[in-house]
């Protein structure tokens, strides 16, 4: 299993739409896939192909697990423990990648982008109910309080990240408290928070073959 160093524009021409996986500079004029609206590749501005069912479960699946920069692996698993689990399974799946800890601060608007919040957390920056978190993949849990702890370097950039994201709304399920830096779990997320357009039933559908 290795570690994915290519362009992070050549993913979000590879699936036809912005995955914000730079954040913010996903939003300039630099963006890739504004400058060239056509799949990567040698034949990617010629080659029109229709994908069949397969192909378009295989798609959403690839575009979700790269949203959330995840291995084939760690999306499966995520996948298994949803189907255990009670409700929708195309639903309770998303729930969990929401509910992971780097989803979580970018949510709130801490980090301008996934890469980011990983950083935060893996260098010892996060609190969760005043424990330190280093765990990206950590699942949040209803009441749950999230603290960032940084020196004054730190404190400058999180006020930077709040400003440049200060227009974009924080979901209902999670309450922010800016002035302290502090956050807090008021449910579990539910369908409806999930903006960004994906066919959960799609990825269902392709691991139940």
């Amino acid at each position: 299993m290795g570690k994915y160093i290519g362009s992070k524009c050549r993913l979000c021409r590879r699936e036809g739409q912005k995955l914000f996986l730079k954040g913010t500079r996903c939003t300039t004029h630099r963006c890739a896939l504004d400058r060239r609206e056509y799949a990567p590749g040698f034949h990617g501005k010629s080659q029109r192909v229709k994908l069949s069912n397969y192909g378009l479960q295989l798609r959403e699946k690839q575009k979700v697990k790269r949203i959330y920069g995840l291995y084939e692996k760690q999306f499966r698993n995520y996948f298994a423990k949803a189907a255990r689990s009670k409700g929708i399974t195309g639903e309770v799946l998303l729930q969990f990648l929401e509910r992971r800890l780097d989803s979580v601060l970018l949510n709130l608007g801490f980090c301008t982008s996934r890469q980011q919040a990983r950083q935060y957390v893996g260098h010892g920056y996060v609190r969760v109910n005043n424990k330190k978190v280093n765990l990206a993949s950590f699942l949040v849990k209803k009441n749950d309080e999230i603290a960032l702890k940084f020196n004054k370097k730190g404190q400058q950039t999180i006020k930077d990240n709040l400003e440049v994201t200060k227009d974009r709304a924080v979901p209902a399920w999670l309450s922010l408290d800016k002035n302290q830096y502090m956050a807090k779990v008021v449910r579990l997320p539910e369908r409806a928070d999930i903006t960004f357009p994906v066919n959960e039933q799609l990825i269902v559908e392709l691991y139940s073959r």
